[in-house]
C-alpha cells in the first residue's frame, strides 16, 4: 500500500491504494487461469473489490468482424486471438444479507467485473472529480457525474468508449448465489490488462467469489512477460548442444590428456543442456494448458540450483588453481563442498518460492529471509574466487610459469568484466523496478532473467575455450615434475634441504683439510 501513496500523490487516494493493490502480486501470477476459492472482498473507500488477475496481453491477429467483443465461452475458434474468459464464476453472500432481501424482488444486489488497461488506471472512481470515492453516490448521480447510485464510477475513454469494461451480475430475490454468465471479452490492443470484481452495497458485506478466469494470448496461454521466454529458452538449449557437441568432440579426441577438471566442465555443460531443455518444455506446456504442472516445473527449478551450485564451484576451484597448480584442494574440500551444500539449499528455496509459490505475496522480511541468503552466499563466491585468483597468479609468477600465468589472466579478466557487467545490470534492475511499478515496459520484463542466464552462459565457454583438452596438456595441467605443487611448506622443505646441503659441504671441506694436514706431518 505504501508504493499505492508513492504513485498517486501525496495524499494517498483511496483509488490509487485499491488500484496498487494488484502490484503486490502482478509478477506472481503463474497461471493464464486464474481460480478463485472462495475468496473474500477486500474494503477499500466505499467499495468492496477483489483482484481476479492481471496479465500483459497482446492484441488479437485474427479479428472476427461478424462478431462483438463479448461472445460465448462455447467458441470453439481461438486461434490468433486474445480474450478475457469467464468461467463459472460465482458469488456467494452471507444468509443474513439474503434474508434481509424481499423475496419478489429481482434485482437484490449488485457485483461488477471491471476490466481496464494500466493506461486507464485514473479512469475508475471519481478522482478526476478529485474525491476518493470509488462507488458512485446519489449526490455525484445527480450532477451527473456518474450513471447511476450503487455502480463504480468510470469515466470512459473518448478514443475507446468500451473500455474500462463493466460487466454486472445481480443477485435475484433472497438467492445466496449469483452466477456470473459465461464471456468472453476480446482484447483488442495489446496492454497490461487488470481485472476487479467490485460492489458498493455494504449489505454484500461477506460475500466470497468461486470460479475461474481464463487469460489467452493470439499464441497461447503463456502470459505477454513470459512468451519470448520459451524461444530464448528453445535457443539456449541449442547453444549449450552446441557447446556440449564441440566439448564432447575435444573429449574423445584428446581422451588420454583428460585432467579431473574436465569432469567437471563437462557435468555443469550437461546440466545446462538439461535445465534449457526443461524450461522449455514446461513453457511449451504452460503455453498450450494454461497451468504450469508443479512436477515439470519442480525438475526445472532443481536443475537451475544444480547448475548455478555447480558452475559458482567451477569458477571457485579453477581460481584455487586445481588440476593445474596443484593436484587437490587439500584441506579445504570439506569449507568448499559444505559452501556448495548451503548454497544449493537456499538457491532451490528461493526458486521453488518463485517458481511455483508467489513470492510477492510474502511480506518484507519474509522475502529478506530468502533473498538475502542466496545475496550472501553469492559475495562470499566472488571474494573466495578473487582471492584464489590473487594467490594463485602470485605462485605463477613467482615460478616464471608463463603459459599458465598467461592463462590465467585471461580467465582473471573475463571473470573480471563478469562481474561489472552483473554489478551494473542489478543497478539497471533496481532502477527499472523502481521507475516501472505498474509493469507498464512488460514487454521486455523477460531481458533481465534472460541477461543472467547469457551471462553464465558466456562464462562457462570461456572456460571451455581455457582448458579446453589438447594433445599439450601441459599448457594448464599440474606436473609434478616441475614443481607446480609450490606452497609454504614446499619453501620451508627447500630451506631445509639447502641448509643440510651446506652443512654437509662444510664438514665434507673440513675432513679434506684435516687429511692434508696429516699427509704433511707424514712427509716431515
Amino acid at each position: 500500500m505504501e508504493r499505492g501513496r508513492w504513485f498517486w500523490g501525496e495524499k494517498g487516494s483511496a483509488l490509487g491504494l485499491f488500484i496498487v493493490g494488484l502490484i503486490l502480486i502482478i509478477n506472481g501470477c503463474n497461471a493464464s487461469i486464474h481460480e478463485y476459492r472462495n475468496e473474500a472482498f477486500t474494503p477499500q473507500s466505499n467499495a468492496f473489490f477483489f483482484h481476479g488477475g492481471s496479465e500483459g496481453l497482446y492484441a488479437s491477429k485474427v479479428v472476427d468482424s461478424s462478431s462483438s467483443s463479448s461472445s460465448s465461452s462455447s467458441d470453439t475458434h481461438v486461434k490468433g486471438k486474445s480474450f478475457i474468459r469467464f468461467e463459472s464464476v460465482t458469488f456467494v453472500r452471507t444468509k443474513e444479507s439474503a434474508n434481509k432481501q424481499n423475496e419478489m424482488q429481482q434485482s437484490t444486489g449488485l457485483v461488477e467485473a471491471i476490466i481496464l488497461e494500466v493506461k486507464d488506471r485514473a479512469r475508475i472512481g471519481a478522482s478526476f472529480l478529485k474525491s476518493n470515492l470509488i462507488c458512485c453516490t446519489r449526490n455525484l448521480s445527480e450532477d451527473g457525474q456518474c450513471m447511476a447510485a450503487g455502480e463504480v464510477v468510470i469515466h470512459k475513454n473518448p478514443d475507446n468508449p468500451e473500455w474500462p469494461r463493466r460487466i454486472q451480475t445481480f443477485f435475484n430475490g433472497k438467492n445466496e448465489e449469483a452466477k456470473m454468465k459465461s464471456e468472453t471479452v476480446e482484447i483488442k490492443s495489446s496492454g497490461m490488462y487488470y481485472l476487479y470484481f467490485m460492489f458498493c452495497n455494504p449489505e454484500l458485506k461477506g460475500t466470497l467469489i468461486k470460479g475461474r478466469t481464463d487469460w489467452r494470448n493470439p499464441y497461447g496461454y503463456l502470459p505477454g512477460k513470459m512468451s519470448p521466454l520459451m524461444t530464448f529458452y528453445g535457443l539456449m538449449s541449442l547453444a549449450y548442444l552446441v557447446l556440449g557437441l564441440a566439448w564432447f568432440l575435444r573429449f574423445v579426441q584428446f581422451w588420454k590428456d583428460i585432467i579431473q577438471l574436465h569432469y567437471h566442465i563437462t557435468a555443469v555443460i550437461a546440466l545446462g543442456m538439461c535445465e534449457m531443455a526443461v524450461w522449455y518444455f514446461e513453457y511449451v506446456n504452460f503455453n498450450s494448458t494454461g497451468t504450469r504442472p508443479m512436477g515439470i516445473t519442480l525438475w526445472a527449478v532443481t536443475f537451475r540450483s544444480v547448475k548455478k551450485t555447480l558452475s559458482r564451484l567451477l569458477l571457485l576451484v579453477v581460481s584455487m588453481g586445481f588440476g593445474v597448480v596443484k593436484p587437490t584442494l587439500g584441506g579445504i574440500t570439506p569449507k568448499v563442498f559444505l559452501l556448495g551444500v548451503v548454497y544449493f539449499m537456499a538457491s532451490e528455496a528461493l526458486e521453488l518460492i518463485e517458481n511455483l509459490g508467489n513470492i510477492n505475496d510474502f511480506s518484507g522480511k519474509a522475502k529478506l529471509l530468502l533473498v538475502l541468503p542466496v545475496a550472501f552466499l553469492d559475495s562470499c563466491f566472488i571474494l573466495w574466487i578473487f582471492s584464489s585468483l590473487s594467490k594463485t597468479l602470485e605462485k605463477l609468477q613467482i615460478r616464471r610459469n608463463m603459459a599458465k600465468l598467461e592463462l590465467y589472466r585471461k580467465f582473471t579478466n573475463s571473470l573480471a568484466v563478469s562481474v561489472l557487467l552483473s554489478v551494473a545490470w542489478i543497478g539497471f534492475e533496481l532502477y527499472f523496478n523502481a521507475t516501472d511499478p505498474l509493469s507498464e515496459f512488460w514487454q521486455i520484463a523477460w531481458v533481465i532473467p534472460a541477461f543472467w542466464t547469457l551471462l553464465a552462459y558466456a562464462l562457462l565457454a570461456v572456460i571451455c575455450v581455457l582448458w579446453a583438452p589438447s594433445s599439450n596438456p601441459t599448457r594448464y595441467a599440474y606436473s609434478e615434475e616441475t614443481g607446480d605443487d609450490f606452497d609454504e611448506e614446499g619453501v620451508s622443505l627447500t630451506s631445509g634441504a639447502l641448509k643440510v646441503s651446506g652443512d654437509t659441504a662444510a664438514m665434507r671441506e673440513f675432513n679434506n683439510g684435516l687429511a692434508e694436514d696429516l699427509e704433511e706431518d707424514k712427509r716431515e
